[in-house]
């Protein structure tokens, strides 16, 4: 025992001995506050700080290291004048400098923002680091001089891939960002001594960018970090044990994330920053709010989210957009927690929301009952004659669960007549289609709609308004509600999947579809609809990796909408999937996830099937675990980012998408259904029981009666 005491005493002050022993001496110029002094400080390094350029190079020992960190990045770029190069010749220094001015004699000759460029490694530098990886400067402030480096290891480029350039350099603009000057000199074209700051992406191969640069200007080999800054990460690990109330807690910091980002309209703000931004709708794009404004109630709407591009010093734009279908979801966010957590400040949210849906976007022709599109709700503020029929189900069965949790039926007869508005623009065959305008609507009057034959295999904009017209069809027995929802479904799988299309992935459709078949199988449990239920779930599960999370897939590009980039110059020009190639480790949160988590809660509480329990369990926990948590961007804190990189645990992907990329959010789409589903589960519950907590059945017979009825 006394031994075994011993050895542990040894190894205790060998351990502590290792953890105090300093690292190499560095002169450092600039900013002793960056993340890459504090890293290094951290990591037992000797900064020594100097007032200037030339002090620190005088100051520097023979064959020192030396650090020059721009200390007023972006504005002013750091400067090394000819003297100052005769100086690191003749000492022999190893020199990084960051974001220049001015190296000898040659000048800044353009400084640029980045936008669509990403960081492309030239040659393979580090086994994280292979020829063509990919990382994210974001908007970064790069600065060009007119000089031809030694060598040259990164560059920004415009490319596509996923964490490849997979068309490699060709055919795009190439701006070195890292490179040689000569044996004695490295210079980044941007500062990227605040990378934690800026958010560079993704860490693991940030991480080892600073590696390669630590070991060359140390002269050795073998430089690692035990350690690492960031300010933006999920919250919990892959592994560590999730606590006991970690759902509700999950839920509690989704919905406090609308007051961190002051999402809520307030009528302070609603003029200089919604309208302005809001603009004609084309480019509803903004700054962030600042930290101080007030939060409105909801009577005034919710803002639509963040927009994925990052600026250079951390901070995210927004969306300043007005749509309905992110009033309805949202609405039902707010109801769950305040049922939840007995908060009255949500639920009078909730209430708000649903008020503002009803009102501003069933205005004008909206509501009058002459009007073929009386009872349909509105795109958005700028787009109010657009009515995609996808949007307007989210924001019904948002609104349904939203007035069932508080048990208010003042909302009743226009999710009706908008759930009828939508259904008697619905053809023969159970499809809608991709959206109707207002024009064409009045000239052809919705009889036409509601006659035509059509066929749309797409269940991205069809299967949620099946879920809608299956509820309604629980409360009145409108027999061809269900009609025209079994012959699209039928259809539906007949075609799968070959004539199936898709929009940003084939993934996304069947996480679409489980929601529709779980409720067709509620009203009508016959075997085949259990067949088609297991089918499509089973196909979806075939994806989901073992941390929770779906993988994404491309279906056959023919049938696409929105398919894999076909070549650098049109990366970022059009909506787009996540992932370049089919394997690679990517979950969407606002295409597949967030409606596979509804779909799959419903088909286990449906089925009662052991095997889907255990998913969408496993699914919660996932999401449990990637929601974002920052101390100091707050406006992010409790979001759930589009995307996530489940292998390298990181929030990562093609950023491709123009108005919806990696590291967007979304109110309605992402936040709302998450939120909403894991209240659900919390509950031990479904939607479908939920939103049957409603009797709609009176109303919805007089609806229909005066609607479709009368008319046809």
């Amino acid at each position: 025992m006394n031994k075994l005491r011993i050895i542990s005493i040894l190894f205790f002050c060998l351990f502590l001995f290792s953890c105090g022993v300093k690292k190499e001496k560095i002169v450092c110029y600039g900013d002793a506050h960056s993340n890459l002094a504090r890293l290094l400080t951290d990591e037992g390094y000797q900064l020594h700080f100097c007032t200037s350029v030339t002090e620190a190079l005088r100051i520097a020992s023979e064959q020192a290291p030396v650090l020059l960190l721009c200390p007023s990045y972006p504005e002013q770029g750091t400067v090394v004048t000819s003297e100052d190069l005769a100086l690191i010749q003749s000492k022999s220094l190893r020199v990084f400098m960051d974001f220049p001015q001015q190296i000898g004699e040659h000048l800044c000759v353009k400084t640029d923002t980045m936008e669509l460029e990403r960081i492309v490694v030239c040659d393979s530098l580090t086994p994280q680091l292979p020829s063509m990886a990919l990382m994210a400067c974001h908007r970064c402030v790069l600065k060009e001089l007119d000089l031809t480096p030694d060598s040259t290891y990164l560059v920004a480029a415009r490319v596509a891939g996923f964490d490849k350039a997979v068309y490699g350099l060709a055919n795009t603009p190439v701006h070195p960002l890292l490179y040689q000057q000569n044996n004695q000199l490295m210079v980044a074209a941007t500062s990227i001594s605040n990378f934690a700051v800026c958010r560079y992406l993704p860490e693991q191969r940030v991480q080892s960018m600073f590696e390669y640069i630590m070991n060359w200007l140390l002269h050795k080999e073998g430089v690692t970090f035990s350690s690492w800054l960031t300010y933006v990460s999920p919250s919990y690990t892959a592994t560590e044990p999730l606590p006991e109330e970690a759902g509700k807690q999950s839920i509690a910091k989704g919905v406090e994330w609308y007051y961190n980002g002051h999402f809520l309209v307030h009528p302070s703000w609603k003029k200089d920053w919604a309208d302005k931004y809001m603009g004609d709708g084309l480019m509803p794009v903004g700054p962030e709010l600042p930290a101080d404004m007030p939060d409105g109630d909801g009577s005034l709407g919710v803002l639509e989210g963040h927009m994925s591009d990052i600026k250079y010093d951390g901070t995210q734009m927004y969306r300043y957009w007005m749509r309905d279908d992110v009033k309805g979801e949202t609405s039902f966010a707010f109801a769950a927690a305040g049922t939840l957590l007995d908060n009255s400040r949500y639920t009078k949210v909730a209430a708000n929301l649903l008020d503002y849906s009803f009102t501003e976007y069933r205005d004008s022709v909206r509501n009058d009952p002459k009007s073929p599109s009386y009872g349909l709700l509105g795109w958005a503020y700028t787009h109010k004659g657009t009515y995609y029929g996808d949007d307007n189900a989210r924001s019904l069965l948002g609104s349904i669960a939203s007035s069932a949790l508080m048990n208010n039926p003042k909302w009743d007869k226009q999710i009706v007549e908008g759930i009828v508005g939508n259904f008697r623009t619905t053809g023969l065959n159970g499809f809608r289609g991709q959206n109707i305008l207002e024009s064409d609507l009045q000239k052809r009057g919705w009889k036409s709609y509601y006659n035509a034959n059509l066929v749309n295999l797409h269940a991205h904009f069809e299967a949620w308004n099946w879920a809608c017209y299956l509820w309604l069809y629980n409360q009145t027995h409108y027999q061809p509600l269900l009609e025209r929802v079994k012959r699209g479904i039928t259809m539906m799988m007949e075609g799968y999947p070959e004539q199936w299309s898709w929009t940003n992935g084939i993934q996304q459709e069947r996480a679409r579809m489980i929601l529709p078949l779980a409720w067709l199988y509620r009203v009508e449990p016959t075997e085949e609809h259990l067949d088609w239920l297991h089918f499509m779930t089973n196909e979806l599960l075939r994806n989901q990796v073992p941390c929770g999370g779906i993988r994404e897939e491309l279906g056959d590009e023919s049938k696409s909408l929105f398919g894999r980039t076909p070549s650098n110059a049109e990366y970022g020009n059009n909506e787009a999937p996540l992932i370049f190639d089919n394997g690679d480790p990517v979950a969407d949160m606002l295409y597949t996830t967030n409606f596979a988590f509804v779909g799959l809660c419903e088909a286990a509480k449906a089925t009662q099937d052991t095997t889907y329990i255990k998913a969408v369990n496993q699914m919660r926990d996932f999401l449990i675990r990637i929601q974002v948590r920052s101390d100091k961007f707050k406006n992010v804190d409790g979001a759930w980012f589009r995307a996530f990189n489940y292998e390298d645990w990181n929030y990562w992907a093609s950023n491709a998408d123009a108005g919806w990329g990696v590291w967007s959010t979304l109110t309605g789409w992402i936040q709302s259904w998450i939120v909403g589903t894991q209240f659900v589960l919390e509950e031990d519950s479904s939607l479908w029981d939920i939103a049957n907590q409603k009797d709609v059945s009176t109303v919805a017979t007089k609806v229909i009666e005066e609607m479709i009825t009368r008319q046809l």
